[in-house]
């Protein structure tokens, strides 16, 4: 990315609708599904439930006492994302998907923290099921998490760009004394 200013745009936009999406689908699950029996679609791979979760990822987490939880559940992530937000704008070699894959990191984790803080909880509501294998209950910030993962993992596989190695001192046969030219007329 060229400037400051198109990078900050870039992140802006991604985490206001990785929040803002995340939020939504929060509210909608709050307001349709809680209480309700779960509701399946596509054969019954995709469950549409509603979970109210303590913990981090698959509830990790959600048994630590009061003391904990705050600390490991909110303060640590908190950082981890300031960290990030650091490495996205110090970082000048990232290109414009690595900048949207953090982004969508950052808001996926900055979603979640909110709802820590202000209920406690984070609702989870999306479970697939397929071929005998099954995701956990997750929701829209997890998803934005995954996919920024998912993204960086070719620029993390691929190999180290390092300095240029000197190329090592060859010698080749220059013969000390060279014949003038003859001509032949």
């Amino acid at each position: 990315m060229k400037t400051f200013k198109s990078r900050l745009l870039t992140v802006l936009v991604v985490v206001l609708v990785t929040v803002g999406l995340d939020q939504w689908t929060k509210y909608l699950a709050t307001v349709h599904l809680q209480g309700e029996p779960d509701q399946f679609f596509l054969g019954g791979i995709l469950r549409l439930t509603h979970v109210h979760n303590t913990g981090a990822f698959l509830s990790i987490g959600s048994g630590l006492n009061d003391f904990w939880r705050p600390l490991l559940l909110n303060l640590f992530p908190a950082l981890l994302l300031l960290a990030l937000l650091y490495y996205i704008f110090r970082e000048k070699l990232l290109n414009a998907w690595q900048v949207v894959a953090l982004s969508l990191i950052v808001g996926g984790g900055l979603s979640n923290i909110v709802d820590r803080l202000l209920y406690g909880h984070v609702v989870d509501m999306l479970h697939l099921k397929a071929f005998g294998l099954q995701t956990g209950i997750f929701n829209v910030a997890d998803m934005a998490i995954m996919a920024g993962m998912f993204i960086m993992l070719p620029f993390a596989l691929r190999p180290e760009k390092t300095e240029p190695v000197e190329p090592e001192m060859t010698t080749t046969y220059q013969p000390e004394h060279q014949d003038e030219e003859t001509t032949i007329r």
